[in-house]
């Protein structure tokens, strides 16, 4: 042991060398991670993601801009049947009068008439016809009556061949574009019903026949709706015939009401009481 003298300084101990080759603690060097700042970001990245948001953010404005633009439909209900014109031999007329078409003059409609009795004998009903699509019952006739296919209509029922005039009982949606909103009186239905009428007219006659009187006009037995009667006259082979009708517009929950049509020529003027039992038992499904 060395002793210093006293108020000598003391030199430091000196500290043992590592020999090369010598085995010895080693201490690792430890780095303190680096922290990015934006700085560190690529400018691509920076780039990037300003785009998605600009595209982001007009993507918002146009949805909050154009909400109030979606087109709603006339019909909530569902699809409607469309009535096309039924074929003839005269020339093909349309559903609808076009610009140039110069409406029909009708007499006027009376509020409410009593359909007459009509001569001839009423067919026997065999069963009830029910048209889901168009959404109404009807009468379904035996013979001479036969159910075929028979367009536009949903349904029909016919005697004969298909031929100027139509001898027909049928089925559809009322014909022509919907009303904005769902009729709710019986003087919309009635008026509806004239409608339908003025479009048989053009449809399932010869060119020039007219509607000359309204024989019936009333509201339906069940529901909603309005069914109107008349006479037609119209040239066929050189001879003026009659022909007498039926129109019925009956509400079933959508914007448009069904139609049921009834049309017989003179040729089957014995089936002219048929017309009675139709508008008597139709009905909305």
């Amino acid at each position: 042991m060395q002793v210093w003298p006293p108020g000598a300084p003391r030199s430091p101990q000196p500290q043992p060398q590592s020999q090369p080759g010598a085995a010895g603690p080693v201490t690792p060097l430890v780095t303190k991670p680096h922290k990015r700042g934006i700085g560190d970001i690529p400018i691509r990245a920076i780039y990037l993601a300003g785009a998605i948001l600009v595209t982001v953010t007009a993507v918002l404005l146009i949805f909050v801009v154009f909400s109030g633009d979606v087109p709603t439909t006339g019909d909530p209900a569902g699809t409607t049947v469309s009535v096309a014109p039924v074929p003839a031999a005269t020339a093909t007329p349309t559903a609808s009068p076009t610009p140039s078409e110069t409406p029909v003059a009708l007499p006027s409609v009376p509020a409410s008439k009593a359909f007459p009795t009509l001569p001839g004998k009423a067919s026997v009903v065999s069963g009830i016809i029910s048209d889901k699509t168009s959404g109404i019952s009807y009468p379904r006739l035996a013979a001479p009556w036969d159910a075929k296919s028979f367009a536009p209509f949903t349904v029909a029922q016919r005697i004969g061949k298909v031929a100027v005039p139509h001898t027909v009982i049928a089925s559809a949606m009322f014909p022509g574009d919907a009303p904005e909103k769902k009729p709710s009186k019986d003087a919309d239905y009635r008026e509806m019903a004239v409608r339908a009428a003025r479009w048989a007219l053009r449809t399932q006659y010869p060119a020039g026949a007219e509607l000359t009187s309204w024989t019936g006009s009333a509201k339906v037995p069940v529901g909603k709706g309005w069914s109107l009667g008349y006479k037609v006259t119209y040239v066929s082979g050189g001879k003026t015939e009659t022909a007498q009708a039926v129109v019925t517009v009956v509400e079933v929950g959508k914007t448009k009401p069904a139609m049921l049509l009834a049309s017989i020529p003179e040729k089957n003027k014995a089936r002219w009481a048929d017309l009675n039992t139709l508008v008597q038992q139709v009905r909305p499904l």
